[in-house]
């Protein structure tokens, strides 16, 4: 897990002096963290009171477009199941790792053109990703109802001889059909009671064809048999099995119905494999076009904040810090006394905006803010 500090300070004569005094402090004598410049565009500034309008607005959105890119993460490692070592491959932003594009963070100008409002520009990004979250509901749905038929049709034809579906065992052959008299039952023996079966079959009832039965598939625990009677002496024969623990299944041949949900597992599992391949792009896709997003709405909060808290002429350096764990505690000391002068009361000097947990990237966004 990677773990990176988002933090803005006022500048000096320079933006680039903010960057040099950060690096020393952090980098060049202690190496306390990996650093790197956050490019945020010029954007337009607006009037005080849209900023702070803005400010509780992106709060929000922030944490929405958080918990969809999550989703659409989570999803992902539901849809592959098995292949869950290949999400990581499939979580990439604009076609690279998460870290690399955070690190790397240029704005999208065409997709969020700087010449827009601040407020234009959240509308954008949140009409964007409440289609993606839209989308998310829809495709999911269908998808685990496709998915949801099947394994119920497949837990039907597994598991124990007691509860499994008996149509793919059976054969047309191992039954008496069309008999006005005779009917054939299946029964289920316990592997050890094989011999008392054999001893008491043709007397559990008066009517028991003698030598009927046979057995027709064995599990690990039971065994399928077969036998045929009269139809008089169906109820007679049940209890007296059910007495010497054999268990007789209710079933009865039918080619058709057998044929039928033959049929619809095979439709099934072919439309669940159709609908897998453009399931996992439209993910893949769209988790960029999500985290995409959110990323820019943490520029678009560093920007507000620190115009709120630094005044104008615009004039801060933003800066991504990867810290190692052994050296958080030490880089907060670090930052309290480079970044104290900004705020009366120093344990105030940094406010956690966003946390989140991705399956490839931890991403702890902070911002200093000036009280």
């Amino acid at each position: 897990m990677t773990e990176f500090w988002l933090i803005s300070a006022p500048g000096e004569k320079t933006c680039q002096q903010t960057w040099d005094k950060l690096m020393a402090a952090t980098t060049r004598t202690n190496n306390l963290s990996t650093n790197h410049k956050f490019s945020i565009p010029d954007l337009k500034v607006g009037t005080l009171d849209v900023l702070v309008g803005l400010s509780d607005e992106l709060a929000k959105l922030d944490s929405f477009v958080e918990s969809v890119v999550k989703k659409v993460a989570q999803y992902m490692a539901d849809v592959l199941e098995d292949s869950r070592d290949k999400v990581q491959e499939n979580l990439l932003a604009n076609g690279v790792d998460l870290v690399t594009y955070i690190t790397r963070f240029q704005w999208d100008m065409a997709k969020y053109p700087i010449k827009q409002s601040l407020k234009n520009i959240s509308e954008i990004i949140s009409k964007q990703v409440t289609q993606i979250d839209n989308d998310l509901k829809a495709r999911a749905s269908a998808y685990n109802n496709l998915k949801g038929n099947l394994q119920n049709l497949e837990r039907k034809n597994a598991g124990s001889l007691l509860t499994r579906s008996l149509a793919d065992i059976v054969k047309k052959e191992d039954f008496v059909l069309d008999s006005e008299y005779l009917i054939t039952m299946l029964v289920v023996v316990p592997k050890t009671n094989y011999p008392d079966w054999q001893k008491t079959y043709e007397t559990l009832a008066e009517m028991v064809v003698p030598r009927s039965s046979n057995l027709l598939f064995e599990d690990s625990d039971s065994g399928l048999f077969s036998v045929t009677l009269f139809r008089k002496a169906i109820d007679d024969f049940k209890h007296k099995a059910r007495e010497n623990k054999f268990t007789v299944r209710d079933f009865q041949y039918n080619e058709e119905e057998m044929k039928a949900d033959k049929e619809e597992m095979t439709r099934l599992s072919t439309d669940k494999k159709k609908q897998f391949g453009p399931l996992v792009r439209w993910l893949k896709v769209n988790f960029s076009e999500a985290f995409i997003a959110w990323i820019h709405i943490k520029a678009l909060r560093v920007f507000v904040e620190s115009v709120l808290r630094y005044g104008l002429p615009v004039n801060f350096q933003a800066m991504l810090l990867q810290p190692s764990k052994k050296t958080m505690k030490k880089l907060r000391e670090v930052l309290n006394d480079l970044y104290k002068h900004l705020d009366s009361s120093a344990a105030a000097i940094i406010d956690v905006s966003a946390v989140t947990t991705l399956p490839s990237a931890e991403l702890i966004l902070w911002t200093i803010r000036k009280h």
